[in-house]
């Protein structure tokens, strides 16, 4: 096991390269098994996610050659639609193997997913969408069993926004017969690169980033080369962390228009932000200002920035809330964040967090992929000296995150337990 150990206290500055969208990628493998011919995925992030996915795709059959930052699926060896329980189990978008196999073998068996225990994260509107398609489902023994003579396009409404499903039903339908109209969609732009990468091999999907999504399916798809978007996440964990340690920092290779919830919080707060083609410059030098956040789907605040603006709250004069509306158990972090002299409760869906100026160095775990961004921004604007124990978490979504802030002049440093 490995931990951070970081000296906290120095403001950040520099420029920070962003890696490749790790919710984008982790679709985009599997989408990948739909061609014929190999495709070339670049701009990939360098995590541990992608190492699984790639691991679960070879022992399916496929043939995966992958440098830092590149890979090549080649999936014409594909032989199996049943991966291996102890490789799925490790990461939750492992589902979206669900919908590529069910489109390549017209079956598909996927142990129950994994990844981060953040509160219940259903699947039946996934499931609907697939029955909706003609495929019957069981559930047992842990895991999911989903198989179709032939899968036909229907009209599928989703009860609730969701990315996973809106992602996963795009590739159950890209070669269903006739056509299908899904509504309710999420708008994420990780979901309109998926979009666009079907597109690149032949499909025909209209409408990502709307409500709205047509996909006439198609015979045939073929390989292409194709760039990922920049990660919005990673960037605007970069961002926080410039404004939590009072720094100056040129978040580069980004897309501006995909982080206009985050920007405009941090401007709320009192934070200088400037924005580039494709930098943003975050500054800070006067005292943080309280704020309300409550997350919601794209374009609205993302879940996933929650935790990082915790620390943000916790530095600044008076009370802010959080609600949080996407998942029921994500404050789990806070019983950490608290251990740094956080003044915090939690009411329900909301978080109260009363401003206390300065945290203190102390023993923290990461609690889950986000959590513990949070708490190693919290190390970093901390006086003393902070360990975040359990980073594997981190590891599962961040790339290089120490060599990055390391980059950025801040004092941290990875280490066996």
């Amino acid at each position: 096991m490995e931990k951070f150990v970081i000296r906290g206290g120095k403001p950040l500055y520099g420029t920070v390269q962003i890696s490749g969208a790790k919710n984008s990628a982790v679709a985009i493998l599997p989408a990948a098994l739909l061609a014929d011919s190999p495709s070339v995925i670049d701009n990939l992030p360098d995590i541990k996610d992608i190492e699984t996915l790639g691991e679960m795709i070879e022992r399916l059959g496929g043939k995966v050659e992958k440098g830092k930052h590149e890979i090549k699926i080649d999936p014409s060896g594909l032989n199996s639609f049943h991966p291996p329980r102890e490789l799925a189990s490790r990461m939750r978008a492992s589902y979206y193997l669900i919908g590529a196999l069910l489109t390549k073998f017209n079956e598909a068996i996927i142990p129950m997913p994994g990844g981060c225990n953040i509160g219940v994260r259903p699947i039946d509107q996934h499931i609907k969408g697939f029955e909706a398609l003609g495929a019957e489902t069981t559930i047992e023994h842990g895991f999911i069993r989903i198989k179709a003579k032939k899968l036909r396009g229907a009209h599928i409404y989703f009860d609730v926004v969701s990315v996973g499903a809106t992602i996963n039903l795009m590739l159950a339908s890209v070669k269903a017969e006739g056509t299908t109209i899904l509504e309710n969609c999420a708008k994420e732009p990780h979901v309109v690169d998926v979009a666009n990468f079907l597109n690149a091999m032949g499909a025909n999907i209209k409408g990502a980033g709307t409500d709205t999504i047509k996909i006439t399916g198609v015979d045939k798809l073929e390989g292409c080369h194709y760039t990922i978007i920049p990660d919005q996440i990673e960037a605007g964990t970069y961002m926080v962390a410039a404004a939590a340690t009072g720094g100056d920092v040129y978040v580069k290779g980004v897309i501006p228009t995909h982080l206009e919830a985050i920007i405009a919080k941090l401007v709320e707060m009192g934070v200088t932000v400037e924005e580039y083609d494709d930098v943003i410059r975050v500054r800070r030098e006067g005292p943080l200002k309280r704020a309300d956040i409550k997350t919601l789907p794209y374009p609205g605040f993302p879940t996933d920035m929650q935790q990082p603006f915790a620390v943000l709250l916790a530095l600044a004069d008076g009370i802010s809330v959080i609600t949080e509306n996407i998942y029921e158990n994500r404050f789990r972090y806070l019983e950490e964040l608290k251990k740094m002299g956080a003044k915090v409760r939690v009411e329900g869906r909301s978080a109260i967090i009363e401003g206390v100026g300065k945290l203190t160095g102390a023993p923290v775990y990461a609690t889950d992929l986000r959590g513990g961004a949070a708490m190693v921004i919290a190390g970093l604007a901390a006086e003393g000296i902070t360990e975040v124990l359990d980073i594997y978490h981190i590891d599962r979504g961040y790339e290089a995150m120490e060599v990055k802030l390391q980059g950025l002049g801040a004092d941290i440093k990875r280490v066996k337990e």
